[in-house]
């Protein structure tokens, strides 16, 4: 009782953290659309100002939101009787779409410096942004490569795991970082009159953008840090067993004669030892941890 008691209680704990990060999540893109349209003119992609507005869209709405919804997909309680394959195209479609976004963002960027002759890659924010970006695409890669095809052999998956988990998790919160360098960078260059320091309107606004943003990272990674809301082994094995063969404890095992109890008994060694086996290997590198 005291056990179920305390499963209901670590749900309901996840779960209004969840709810929570969503909610974060979702304003912090609903603010930097406002931003953009309501301070700075809009989107436009012609060169102008407000081609450079994709980029915090961009990077707020993929590299943020979505890349933190891919860390914590396999989180989700109820997605723990899905196929572990089918969550691991889920999160590396997620991730893909994070990328995509923010190499959109970056493109943005280039562009309308290049049409308004300012000088690319001077400052920190952009080097930590596009050193993420790269390390992203690496991360991305390497997560197909190794996790989701098939060929990479067990030792190989065991050791890159917690390199690939340090790593997203490590990406992620650079992002943020990043994210509140640049927006602070943006409203420095862009408020003259009345300016940054005077702490007009727009300033007032985007400083709670980044406060929201910093939640949402603290929301994301206390989620991908507890151990105990990982999806549970048992709910990944499977009993391996021949074509044609039956798993434990179905009608074939239940038509065996009283005088097969060894035959049954062996069954059932070799069944657990199956189970074991998975969840070997399940451990070595086909659960993801994020």
């Amino acid at each position: 009782l005291l056990h179920g008691a305390r499963k209901m209680e670590d749900y309901g704990r996840f779960l209004a953290l969840l709810i929570s990060a969503l909610l974060v999540g979702f304003v912090s893109v609903v603010c930097s659309l406002v931003w953009v349209f309501h301070y700075r003119g809009g989107l436009s992609w012609d060169g102008s100002p407000r081609e450079f507005n994709w980029h915090p869209v961009l990077i707020i709405t993929g590299f943020v939101f979505i890349q933190g919804i891919a860390i914590i997909v396999y989180r989700l309680p109820w997605t723990w009787k899905c196929s572990k394959l089918l969550m691991k195209f889920i999160h590396a479609g997620l991730n893909t779409i994070a990328m995509i976004l923010a190499i959109v963002s970056m493109v943005a960027v280039f562009e309308f410096h290049n049409a308004r002759n300012i000088p690319n890659m001077y400052s920190l924010h952009s080097w930590i942004g596009l050193t993420a970006v790269i390390f992203y695409a690496l991360q991305l890669f390497l997560g197909f490569a190794v996790f989701l095809l098939p060929f990479a052999p067990i030792p190989l998956r065991a050791a890159l795991m917690p390199i690939h988990v340090f790593s997203g998790l490590t990406i992620f919160a650079t992002v943020i970082a990043t994210a509140l360098m640049g927006i602070t960078e943006k409203l420095i260059f862009s408020l003259k009159n009345p300016a940054y320091s005077a702490s007009p309107p727009e300033a007032t606004f985007v400083n709670c953008l980044g406060v929201l943003l910093v939640i949402f990272g603290a929301l994301i990674l206390w989620m991908a840090s507890r151990s105990h809301w990982k999806r549970p082994l048992e709910e990944n094995a499977k009993v391996l067993r021949p074509i044609g063969g039956t798993p434990e404890g179905t009608e074939a095992e239940s038509t065996m004669t009283d005088g097969s109890n060894a035959d049954r008994s062996d069954l059932r060694i070799n069944s657990e030892a199956a189970r074991k086996q998975n969840l070997k290997l399940d451990e070595a590198g086909q659960r993801s941890t994020m």
